[in-house]
């Protein structure tokens, strides 16, 4: 069945676009818990993230002056 959900209950369509997403969800957080790679801190993560977005605001103040 692929009854139409409310907008209040779900921000889903439908029954079926829910559980979809509810495995692939599920499936990606198995596939975090079952990873080998390497573990980051929680200080590399943020200096990562500081780092693309310094990255992205430069290019983007050169884009602007094009």
């Amino acid at each position: 069945m692929n009854a139409k959900l409310s907008p209040m209950v779900s921000e889903f369509e439908t029954d079926e676009q829910a559980a979809r997403y509810d495995r692939w969800f599920r499936n990606q957080v198995d596939a975090g818990l079952n990873s080998t790679k390497p573990l980051l801190s929680h200080q590399q993560a943020m200096d990562r993230i500081a780092a693309e977005l310094t990255e992205r605001r430069i290019a983007r103040a050169k884009h602007s002056l094009d």
